[in-house]
């Protein structure tokens, strides 16, 4: 059993939302996660008790073969309402992550993803230029795509992916929605982590994207970081803006 603690008083109580989104992946029976066993809040802390599993180091191909073909599993598993979003808002580290149900991913993700993501650098002292221009024409081209609302991780890098004693792929940490399954697998890109045999059983399952909608993905997750942590990631966020202004 593995227990995880958070001060109440320091950051938003993103472990309590976490049992959801792990119940929601467990459910789902594609791909094995943590078994939340009991959650709750102590005196000025958030507790959060998983299963503990035993995990393996230095996977091989066919350990990430079979993490390719479980994320793509976990991406057919589709909304049951038909919508994009989650049914309750919860968090991307931590940073609150808005869910609100939407009938259209272009609005989805401009208005609760990146939008959201440029109202909080706003605040922490940063406007990026062109924003509007940039927000009108992601919507245009992903409102002109064909898009599922697929089970997401939605934090899927390769620090909450592992492999248990036996090489069985295992995720964690998610911030789980429905949405583009392409979200998941730019960011499998963007720090590293999942070799190529990740990538090609997965492509066996689900066709590569146009290359600019990893970026506009991607997107998201630097103004995250920025807001996070400051540092390079504003000047990562306006590079991506530019390159998408250029293509889109």
């Amino acid at each position: 059993m593995l227990f995880c603690l958070q001060p109440l008083a320091q950051t938003p109580p993103t472990i309590l939302a976490l049992g959801q989104t792990l119940n929601t992946i467990a459910s789902s029976g594609t791909i094995r996660v943590p078994r939340p066993l009991a959650k709750g809040i102590v005196g000025d802390s958030a507790i959060l008790a998983m299963e503990g599993i035993p995990m393996a180091t230095g996977p091989d191909k066919a350990s990430q073969r079979m993490l390719g073909e479980a994320i793509a599993a976990v991406h057919a598993t589709t909304a049951p309402n038909s919508l994009f979003g989650f049914d309750e808002d919860n968090f991307i580290g931590a940073t609150p992550q808005l869910n609100k149900w939407s009938d259209s991913w272009a609005d989805f993700f401009t208005e609760r993803r990146l939008g959201y993501q440029f109202q909080l650098a706003s605040k922490n002292g940063c406007t990026f230029r062109d924003t509007g221009e940039l927000l009108d024409k992601i919507h245009s081209h992903l409102a002109g795509l064909d898009i599922a609302p697929s089970l997401l991780h939605g934090d899927l890098w390769g620090g909450n992916a592992s492999f248990d004693s036996e090489g069985a792929p295992v995720i964690f940490d998610p911030a789980v929605y429905f949405g583009d399954r392409e979200t998941d697998i730019a960011f499998t890109r963007m720090f590293g982590g999942f070799g190529p045999a990740f990538h090609e059983s997965y492509r066996e399952h689900f066709p590569a994207p146009e290359p600019v909608r990893e970026t506009i993905y991607n997107l998201y997750h630097l103004l995250n970081h920025y807001n996070l942590f400051g540092g390079s990631y504003g000047d990562q966020a306006a590079r991506a803006m530019l390159e998408i202004l250029s293509v889109v």
